[in-house]
């Protein structure tokens, strides 16, 4: 039964004097007011927050931006896609992730690549133990294919969650690792520079705040990604990570503490710093904006300044080398906030942190979207619905069980 027109009418209503009371104006205002204010550093517990160089915003007119020349001769892309966790009736829950590299321009070998990691968590723990090896892989398509079944650390209330990251993050970072020699200039992650999902962890339930320092296989994830900025490092290639769908509080939350911050979250923040309005209210759309380099110590960005000693991990370089460099870039056609992030390795030489943000503001003014090499990645990378199903499916006859789907998967199909 769909909405009937009088009850899709009421709706709004319900909402219209709420609404009402939210001046998105008095929002910008007190976004310039803690622009001008606290960002030169961002104390909070700490500088948490501090330009790399000279805090500003800037514009470059789209049209310009997008036909300039590259600021690196290719650009490499590193995506991860999964089927979403999936329970059996053997009693098993597993994720499936596929890794894939896209160039630009393009690079069919590259392209071709795949790693997958199937990631099983049993509650039978009387059968053998499939553990992660480097050395040992499934391949098919001439070799162009390879692939690993392997066990999940066991808890009790969490698998979904573990299932799902540790797919996603080990393809994506064993693919990175076995093809970096490709790599001549940047490689530019389709996300966070770091595998934020499993470090976020440490602060939660104690079930998952152990694994970090005490499973091997989540070790290893986040070792891959430390691994990946000092690979890059050694052989001066720049690497770091696009985030598309900024969601992030870290910064929002530090000034709650210290002004009105009326922000949902730190994407709001920046797209009402960088939105620009003409007298009549109307988005200008002309130009992208974008912010000068921060170093960020705020929310999980903080665990990367400690997390070898946290974890007593054998760090090769300093452990300030690993922190978290960021700008904003606000494209105003879409009305979409980017977060690009760099290693301060990177992110401290000045020359490196102009290249990169050359580069990738042409790259978001020519697509008006993530760029290339992102939206490569990410479309090999995928896989589509009617794909998870299939595979679902062929997975259940390959083990001799059926999927456990609830009544939801019944009244609106497996889930994305």
């Amino acid at each position: 039964m769909t909405l009937d027109p009088v009850h899709f009418a009421g709706i709004p209503d319900l909402v219209r004097d709420v609404g009402g009371d939210v001046d998105e104006a008095e929002h910008r205002a007190d976004a310039e007011a803690v622009w001008e204010t606290y960002f030169d550093p961002l104390y909070d517990d700490g500088a948490v927050l501090e330009p790399l160089d000279e805090q500003g915003r800037y514009l470059a007119d789209l049209t310009e931006a997008g036909a300039s020349d590259p600021a690196f001769g290719a650009v490499h892309g590193l995506d991860s896609g999964t089927i979403n966790p999936r329970a059996f009736k053997n009693g098993l829950v597993l994720d499936v992730a596929q890794a894939a590299m896209g160039v630009s321009p393009g690079d069919t070998d590259t392209h071709r690549h795949r790693t997958v990691i199937a990631t099983m968590l049993r509650r039978d723990r009387t059968v053998e133990t499939r553990e992660f090896d480097p050395e040992n892989w499934q391949t098919q398509d001439e070799g162009y294919w390879r692939g690993q079944a392997i066990d999940a650390p066991y808890v009790e209330r969490n698998e979904r969650a573990v299932v799902h990251a540790l797919s996603l993050y080990l393809a994506e970072s064993a693919h990175a690792h076995e093809h970096f020699d490709a790599v001549d200039e940047f490689l530019l992650l389709d996300g966070p520079l770091y595998p934020k999902l499993v470090t976020n962890w440490l602060d939660q339930n104690e079930e998952l705040a152990t694994l970090p320092a005490e499973d091997g296989l989540t070790r290893r994830v986040i070792e891959n990604y430390l691994g990946l900025v000092e690979a890059g490092v050694e052989s001066d290639t720049v690497v770091g990570g696009f985030v598309k769908n900024v969601s992030s509080r870290g910064i929002v939350r530090a000034l709650d503490g210290k002004t009105h911050a009326p922000w949902l979250d730190d994407a709001e923040l920046f797209g009402q710093l960088l939105e620009r309005r003409d007298a009549d209210g109307d988005r200008q759309t002309d130009d992208l904006a974008y912010t000068n380099w921060f170093l960020s110590r705020v929310g999980y960005d903080r665990e990367f300044s400690t997390l070898g000693s946290r974890l007593d991990l054998d760090l090769a370089l300093d452990p300030e080398a690993y922190e978290v460099a960021f700008c904003v870039l606000y494209d105003p056609r879409t009305d979409t906030v980017y977060k690009a992030e760099l290693p301060r390795a990177f992110a401290a030489d000045d020359d490196v942190r102009a290249r990169v943000t050359d580069q990738l503001v042409r790259d978001v003014a020519a697509a008006s979207g993530p760029p290339d090499a992102v939206a490569r990645a990410d479309e090999l990378a995928r896989i589509s619905k009617r794909e998870k199903r299939h595979l679902v499916d062929a997975m259940a006859d390959a083990m001799d069980t059926e999927p456990r789907e609830g009544y939801d998967v019944d009244r609106w199909g497996i889930e994305g």
